[in-house]
């Protein structure tokens, strides 16, 4: 783990903050210090679901990652007028207020040179298909944090086919509850275990 990842993971805000206007002024790849930066998260989520870390060290660290993300906006790589990689939905299923990774994925859509839509959370399977429409988007990325809402995502997954998008639109999976068994329950396409392997598929599909 980089010196970065594991100040992150150790919630040394200090730390974090110094490393990334170290890495910025040394012209290090915003998209590398975002990847860093998620290797923490990771770690800090590990933390929150063994019970070391409580709730309000999850929110923190969601906190400390945000300004990372608005010291690296000024040096983060733009699309040119009118380019764009492709188009993603993204969004929190309904029942879940959990942000965190969903906010990762989308911030290295964007770096990526991806228009992402991104709904925000407890989002309802209607509001994602009315996204599908309005966007043309061919991905959508579900994202959830309690193991309880995960059947919500099957209920998206339903209501996109129901809609006559489900052979335009690739769906993605991916939250702490999630893997290929949830994958196979929601009748979603890929389950992404980390951020950079979600922004990994979607460059794929749209390759």
């Amino acid at each position: 783990m980089s010196a970065l990842a594991q100040a992150l993971k150790d919630l040394d805000e200090k730390s974090v903050y110094q490393l990334v206007e170290d890495k910025i002024k040394n012209g290090t790849s915003p998209l590398d210090i975002i990847a860093e930066c998620n290797e923490g998260m990771v770690g800090v989520g590990e933390l929150f679901s063994s019970g070391v870390y409580f709730l309000s060290q999850l929110i923190f660290s969601a906190e400390i990652f945000k300004n990372v993300m608005n010291m690296l906006e000024p040096v983060m790589p733009k699309s040119g007028p009118g380019v764009s990689v492709g188009k993603v939905v993204i969004g929190t299923v309904k029942g879940d207020i959990h942000d965190i990774g969903k906010n990762i994925v989308a911030n290295l859509l964007r770096g990526s040179g991806f228009e992402v839509t991104d709904l925000g959370v407890d989002v309802p399977a209607e509001k994602f298909v009315e996204a599908l429409k309005e966007t043309g988007a061919r991905v959508l990325g579900l994202s959830a944090l309690l193991n309880f809402t995960y059947p919500e995502m099957k209920t998206v997954v339903e209501a996109v086919t129901k809609a006559g998008l489900r052979d335009k639109v690739t769906i993605i999976i991916g939250g702490a509850p999630c893997n290929e068994q949830v994958r196979q329950f929601t009748g979603a396409d890929y389950y992404a275990e980390d951020a950079m392997t979600g922004v990994n598929i979607c460059k794929k599909i749209y390759s």
